[in-house]
């Protein structure tokens, strides 16, 4: 059965606001319908990394918090954090951050929690025993909220071909060791050149894995876990992970992850299809969006979503001197601007383990 997917332009009129017409298309895709009263619904959504400017802007975090508040629901904005280096990997930077772009209870009437703590370990293990991943390891503010909204800005990635419902769900609220597991199939390392010595990471090794040749860390590999704790206590940025699942591999772990976290919880997805950049909103930069905005898209299935949201961009206008319009490949423009990936493999995946339908029915409120 085809689910639903609401969709409405960026088009307005006089004395109408895209707030407003985002107001109206969540109510017509019938979030209401989600018994909020009383319940701790986690907001996710990607507070955007310094220095990008493609991330949804907060006004529409604040429309949609007032609106479950209104519903008697308990909203929270949530993210967990980032398992490379930059200004998302810790909780403390993470808040400065989500406050930087706007993410504050003063913008958005609503609290921010960071949803794996202080440093990526704060998590639940939820056992899902799916192919690839048996215990699912979830930031802990994400498992203990009763329903999930996924607030997300769709956009291309360089290992997943699109940064959508799924991606953001799944990816997004998975703990550091989590974030681990879908990205390698090996362990973490430590860059000599960069390592200073410091060894605040033999303190967070649980499994005295690290140790110290000439003034710098190792890490062996024979007693290491893979979970990622050394990563977020490096002072200098000197511990990477290894980066090797390959790029299908890794979208159907995102299904499973995703999985993971939607269990047994009421859920609702929305994703803006605007300033569709090449690249996800984790760089500290934002090339020029490959298409022209299309629109706002809403619905309870997250695998429909992602699917109409990626048809609508591969039927877009290219926007000149783009990425996309520098290359000769252009019947799969998602595909074209990262050629080494196959963004529809990761959402047949999700459909086939029972997240969603790959079959959809676009509900046009501009109609």
């Amino acid at each position: 059965m085809a689910s639903k997917v609401y969709f409405t332009n960026m088009k307005t009129d006089h004395g109408q606001s895209l707030l407003q017409k985002f107001e109206k298309l969540i109510k017509k895709a019938g979030l209401s319908e989600i018994p909020f009263e009383n319940k701790f619904t986690a907001v996710k959504v990607h507070f955007g990394e310094p220095g990008n400017l493609a991330y949804i802007r907060p006004n529409y975090a604040k429309v949609l918090c007032d609106y479950i508040k209104h519903l008697k629901g308990r909203p929270f904005l949530t993210d967990c954090n980032t398992l490379y280096p930059g200004k998302r990997k810790n909780a403390l930077e993470h808040l400065d951050t989500a406050y930087l772009n706007g993410f504050n209870p003063f913008v958005t009437g609503c609290n921010v929690i960071i949803g794996d703590g202080l440093k990526g370990t704060d998590e639940t293990l939820i056992d899902i025993n799916m192919k690839h991943v048996k215990q699912a390891k979830i930031g802990h503010a994400v498992a203990d909220s009763d329903v999930i909204i996924s607030l997300n800005h769709f956009k291309g990635h360089v290992a997943t071909g699109i940064g959508g419902a799924l991606k953001n769900i799944g990816m997004g609220c998975g703990s550091r060791a989590g974030k681990m597991e879908m990205h390698s199939a090996g362990k973490p390392k430590v860059i000599n050149d960069e390592c200073k010595g410091c060894f605040t990471c033999f303190k967070s090794c649980a499994q005295n894995a690290i140790y110290e040749i000439d003034g710098r860390a190792f890490i062996d590999q024979e007693l290491c876990v893979g979970c990622g704790r050394c990563i977020g206590s490096c002072l200098f940025d000197a511990i990477t992970p290894a980066s090797d699942e390959t790029n299908t591999i890794l979208g159907e772990k995102i299904a499973e992850y995703t999985y993971a976290v939607l269990k047994d919880k009421h859920h609702f997805h929305i994703s803006f299809v605007i300033d569709i950049s090449p690249y996800c909103d984790c760089h500290n930069f934002n090339d020029i969006p490959i298409v022209d905005d299309i629109g706002i898209f809403a619905s309870f299935d997250p695998v429909a979503i992602d699917k109409a949201c990626s048809d609508a961009v591969n039927n877009g206008r290219i926007i000149k001197e783009s990425l996309l319009d520098k290359q000769e490949k252009k019947k799969d423009y998602l595909t074209t601007v990262n050629p080494k990936t196959d963004w529809l493999h990761g959402i047949e995946y999700a459909s086939s383990i029972g997240l969603g339908s790959l079959d959809y029915e676009i509900v046009n409120l501009d109609r």
